[in-house]
């Protein structure tokens, strides 16, 4: 027990010192490549703290457990829209453009939700990861082809270039970020496990449930945590674009990405046992984020206090049912 909580205090320490040189980093290759905060958000940064929910459904799938491999994505997309924003928000609203609300969010929603119309079938095949797969390639291609063409002729970045590191030290930095990202969040999933597991052995739960349960929350949350610091540390230094692009990418990644590899090597069944809230919430929750940002374009205080209610019902709900 010692070492679990040891494990999860390192955790957090390497988290938030790699949420912060993630940001500036990204921030100094945004300016470089002629791309936006949002782009960057959706694209390096989303991914890359997403790394972590691709590893675990990867070894969940290939494992034979798809409790975790589902649990880990769709409770990390919750964790996501309802505790990363509704945390980020309440420390600092955060505005987001038009085109975010045109196409950026719409394609998290419509990634969610097919999520969820595949998952109750109850299998997850190739052909269904194949197509997520590609559906997020033409997605990214497209989204930095629009980025490139309206800052082309941006005086501001060029006169922003001179204040960011060079493109080799920005990269450099945003690889040792992912490091710390990934080691952090593993250490404090590790332990945070490792104590899940002894409460529940010594109150008697049942082995498929509680695999179940620590994939929605535990492992959910722990692996959503480089997103969390990544966001609240981009809206802190006034790149809420980019806070606002980490999620959507996120979420967006999860699903098509997370789900569509672990589906293309290995189809996951038994993906409807259990999941049908925890695939409404994840949707609504979408929609939700989608209707409250269309309000001045900005998610607001309040949104983001809902958002964060609605995520520690969830947990309560989860953990006690």
């Amino acid at each position: 027990m010692l070492l679990d909580i040891l494990c999860i205090l390192a955790g957090f320490v390497l988290l938030l010192k790699g949420g912060d040189w993630l940001v500036d980093g990204s921030v100094s290759i945004a300016r470089k490549a002629r791309l936006s905060s949002m782009v960057i958000g959706l694209t390096v940064v989303g991914f890359g703290t997403s790394a972590p929910e691709l590893f675990v459904s990867l070894q969940a799938a290939l494992a034979g457990s798809p409790g975790i491999c589902l649990g880990n994505v769709v409770g990390s997309n919750i964790a996501n829209i309802a505790l990363i924003l509704g945390v980020t928000s309440l420390i600092l609203p955060c505005a987001s453009k038009a085109h975010t609300l045109r196409v950026d969010v719409p394609m998290m929603v419509l990634a969610c939700l097919l999520l969820a119309a595949v998952g109750l079938t109850g299998t997850i095949g190739r052909v269904a990861g194949a197509v997520g797969i590609a559906m997020l390639v033409c997605f990214v291609a497209s989204e930095v082809r629009r980025s490139r063409k309206l800052i082309k002729n941006d005086d501001s970045i060029a006169q922003n270039d001179q204040k960011t590191m060079r493109l080799w030290q920005a990269i450099l930095l945003v690889l040792v970020s992912f490091g710390l990202l990934v080691l952090g969040s593993n250490l404090l999933v590790s332990g945070a496990s490792g104590i899940a597991r002894e409460i529940g052995t010594m109150a008697g739960a049942d082995p498929r449930e509680l695999e179940r349960v620590i994939g929605l929350t535990v492992v959910a949350v722990g692996t959503s945590l480089p997103e969390l610091f990544a966001s609240v540390v981009a809206a802190r230094k006034g790149e809420q674009e980019m806070a606002i692009g980490n999620i959507v990418g996120s979420v967006t990644f999860n699903v098509f990405f997370c789900i569509g590899i672990p589906a293309l090597i290995c189809p996951i069944h038994d993906s409807d046992k259990g999941f049908l809230f925890d695939y409404a919430l994840m949707g609504g929750l979408s929609l939700l984020l989608w209707l409250f940002m269309f309000t001045r374009r900005t998610l607001e205080r309040w949104e983001g206090a809902v958002l964060f209610a609605i995520y520690i019902a969830y947990i309560v709900r989860t953990v006690v049912a």
